[in-house]
C-alpha cells in the first residue's frame, strides 16, 4: 500500500517539527496521530500530532462578519483558496537500517521534506519496539495537552493491535504509564481520567 502523503515540512527541530497542508487535506490529520518523515531509504523520523491550528486571513475576517454567506462561497474559500492549516508534531523515535528507536533522532527533517501518516502496522511496529521508551517524550511536555494526547494516541495504537490479533496491547501501555507515573499522582489522574473516556479500550 502507498504511504497517504498528508503535508510538507515547514520547520523542525529535535524535539519536534510543524509540518503544513491544505485545508481540504485536513481530514487526514487527526490529534495523537503517528506520522514519519523519510530522510532517505533507511532513516525515517517519527512523531505524534499534538496540535492542529488553522489561520485565518483577511478574507476568512470578512466572510465571518458577513450575513447570509452562500455554501459555494465557503467551500471555494476551503477548497481553492491556499488556506494553510498548520499541525505541530512531537518527536517520539526513529528508524534507522530497519530498526526503530524510541530516541531522538541524529538530525530533524528538513524544509519541505513530504509527511506521511503512518498505516496501522507500521503503528504496531514502532509501538512494540523496546518498552514503552517512547512514552517518555510525551510526559517531559508539560506544555501539552498529555492526557488527552495519551488517550487519542492509545485508542489509535489499541485499534492497529487488535487487528493484527494482540487486543492486550493497551493493557499493557496502561500498566506502563501507571508505573511511568507513580511519583506524579495529579499526572496520572489526568492520563487515566482521559483513557477512562475512551468507548472501545
Amino acid at each position: 500500500m502507498k504511504p497517504i502523503e498528508i503535508g510538507r515540512l515547514l520547520r523542525a527541530g529535535t524535539p519536534g517539527f510543524v509540518f503544513g497542508c491544505r485545508v481540504s487535506q485536513a481530514e487526514a490529520p487527526a490529534f495523537g496521530e503517528l506520522v514519519k518523515v523519510p530522510l532517505g531509504e533507511r532513516y525515517h523520523v517519527y512523531g505524534l500530532i499534538y496540535d492542529i491550528h488553522i489561520d485565518d486571513d483577511g478574507l476568512v475576517r470578512q466572510l465571518v462578519t458577513a450575513e447570509g454567506v452562500a455554501e459555494n462561497i465557503i467551500q471555494d474559500n476551503r477548497d481553492n483558496r491556499n488556506v494553510p492549516v498548520e499541525v505541530s508534531v512531537l518527536t517520539v523515535g526513529y528508524k534507522q537500517g530497519g530498526h526503530v528507536f524510541h530516541l531522538l533522532p541524529p538530525r530533524p527533517p528538513l524544509s519541505l521534506d513530504v509527511i506521511y501518516r503512518c498505516e496501522p502496522d507500521e503503528l504496531c511496529a514502532f509501538t512494540t519496539a523496546g518498552r514503552f521508551g517512547y512514552f517518555r517524550h510525551i510526559l517531559r511536555a508539560q506544555d501539552l495537552p498529555i492526557g488527552e494526547l495519551l488517550a487519542a494516541h492509545l485508542q489509535q495504537a489499541q485499534a492497529a493491535h487488535r487487528l493484527a490479533g494482540d487486543p492486550l496491547w493497551g493493557d499493557r501501555a496502561t500498566q506502563e504509564l501507571i508505573t511511568l507515573l507513580r511519583d506524579d499522582y495529579p499526572t496520572l489522574m489526568g492520563a487515566l481520567g482521559a483513557i477512562s473516556d475512551i468507548s472501545d479500550f
